[in-house]
């Protein structure tokens, strides 16, 4: 158990209410526990028992009434990849063990605060996309990760947020506040699906990638399934409806 409000001189705790994300980031090496906050990222053994790093925001050039927080979190490679507030996602080398972990990069992909990371394991070395990031202007990044991580396109947004996206096999599904969901060719930004799916903003999405099933749950209390294919003729990515 993780107490998300404890305080202490080496333990600096996050108060109830201001934990926004949790996240088990699969490592080659190990599995760690990711929680992020208004005060800054916090990282566990996967069990929760040890706290090996702890990162504090640093609200550098915000304004006063601007709130100052880490969203988003996703592992590539031996990296953990945490979105910030002011747009920037911070990128932390981590060691097969103990608590020598280093913020490596600092990726400069966005103006507004990001909202969500995806990532997916590199699919042998031909593999040019591993990482999207997503903000609230709609905006999508797309990366190649490594010692320097690469900013391969970016997919404009509409104006509106996107508060979730998924990569699968160089589909990119992001979930928008307008309720749609739109399915991407990852490598080139090409929109190949546009699905009016809910009727209010979409909460999040998940992805069972064995099966290439999305999940996504919105605000209208609704959760439904699509099954995720390319077609065999034209490469073109479908989605059927199953629930």
């Amino acid at each position: 158990m993780v107490a998300a409000d404890s305080e202490g001189q080496n333990a600096p705790g996050v108060r109830q209410g201001n934990l926004l994300r949790v996240h088990w980031c699969v490592l080659p090496f190990r599995v760690l526990l990711v929680l992020t906050s208004h005060r800054g990222i916090q990282m566990y053994e996967s069990d929760g028992s040890v706290m090996v790093y702890w990162h504090a925001l640093d609200s550098g050039d915000a304004s006063p009434v601007q709130a100052v927080f880490a969203r988003g979190i996703a592992a590539s490679g031996h990296y953990i990849c945490v979105g910030t507030w002011s747009g920037r996602v911070l990128v932390f080398d981590i060691p097969a063990k103990g608590p020598n972990i280093v913020l490596s990069e600092e990726l400069a992909g966005h103006q507004t605060p990001v909202t969500d990371i995806a990532s997916e394991p590199a699919q042998g070395q031909d593999c040019v996309v591993d990482m999207v990031t997503a903000d609230d202007s709609g905006l999508l990044c797309v990366w190649r990760s490594g010692p320097e991580f690469t900013l391969l396109i970016r997919i404009p947004g509409f104006g509106v947020p996107c508060p979730s996206v998924q990569l699968w096999q160089g589909i990119i599904a992001a979930g928008y506040a307008n309720g749609q969901v739109r399915l991407y060719e990852a490598t080139t930004g090409t929109l190949h699906v546009q699905i009016n799916a809910h009727a209010r903003a979409i909460c999040a999405l998940d992805l069972a990638p064995e099966m290439g099933k999305l999940l996504s749950a919105a605000e209208d209390t609704f959760v439904h399934i699509w099954k995720l294919s390319r077609s065999p003729e034209s490469g073109y990515i479908e989605a059927t409806p199953l629930l």
